[in-house]
């Protein structure tokens, strides 16, 4: 198996190979039930990311394929065709759930997920979606020709989908790494700055200028070191901006704040590859 990455320092795609699938279906798995699904609650996953059978390749669309079939109820939906958003069968089966009682989980990029927002303001519709629903965020705010502010999305999100911004959770990942990070339990009862825990099997790093770790709470490029990354490489270097979040730093947990990207850094990610639905709109 292999998942496609958009490139990184050399500016072209590259490969993420696999010898198997299992240890990253058991990692992704873990951490999603420990930071999504807490409560154990067996949902019904709504998901305006790229599917497995339209790309076979994206790491996410796997991903979320794995956590719909090993914990959804069976009728999970996929609502991203190439770059074309299907607005009305996301509400048709929102308002299936709605109807049911059965609480949804919307996995979104970040801008996929201003496009449904969009188009739900076109049609002058919000939804109410179940008790328990919740929204996974996944990818950058800042694209090619639009920047979007967090905490206006989020509360944009709450109010057209009827869920609190704190049942909106953020995963930061990338198709490199075989682990994912999510917003932390205490930092989510505000949009930013929040805190991305990773699992016990991944570590981040930040680094200065010459490569050399930093303390918590000093900005620098983020280094991630990955033991899920069994048959790859373990480490993963990137030009992401964060700092470490520790217990001199006042946050309350131990993980990763992120701040963007390095200055003249070329813009990638998942994220990116929804955009266009956005000027498929304009």
């Amino acid at each position: 198996m292999w998942f496609e990455t958009s490139g990184t320092t050399r500016g072209r795609g590259g490969r993420h190979e696999l010898d198997t699938t299992r240890l990253y279906e058991a990692a992704l798995l873990a951490s999603f039930d420990r930071m999504l699904l807490a409560d154990g609650a067996r949902l019904r996953y709504l998901n305006l990311v790229p599917g497995p059978r339209e790309n076979a390749h994206s790491s996410l669309g796997f991903m979320m394929a794995t956590v719909a079939r090993e914990r959804g109820d069976g009728r999970d939906g996929w609502y991203l065709h190439g770059d074309a958003l299907d607005a009305d069968a996301f509400v048709r089966d929102a308002m299936r759930a709605i109807d049911e009682g059965l609480a949804v989980c919307v996995a979104a990029t970040a801008f996929a997920l201003v496009a449904l927002l969009d188009a739900l303001a076109e049609r002058d519709t919000v939804l109410a979606l179940p008790p328990g629903s919740r929204i996974m965020e996944t990818g950058g705010f800042k694209g090619r020709s639009r920047a979007v502010e967090r905490a206006a999305l989020y509360h944009e999100a709450s109010a057209r989908l009827g869920v609190a911004v704190e049942t909106i959770v953020a995963e930061y990942g990338m198709t490199e790494l075989s682990s994912q990070y999510y917003d932390g339990f205490a930092s989510r009862s505000r949009v930013e700055p929040r805190v991305k825990v990773p699992p016990p099997w991944l570590r981040p790093i930040v680094v200065g200028g010459e490569g050399q770790p930093l303390p918590d709470g000093v900005v620098g490029a983020v280094r991630h070191v990955d033991l899920a990354n069994r048959g790859s490489v373990i480490a993963i270097e990137t030009e992401d901006l964060g700092a470490l979040a520790g217990p001199s730093t006042g946050f309350g947990e131990t993980g990763l704040i992120l701040l963007g990207r390095e200055q003249g850094a070329e813009l990638r990610g998942c994220s990116l590859d929804a955009e266009s639905l956005l000027a498929r709109r304009g």
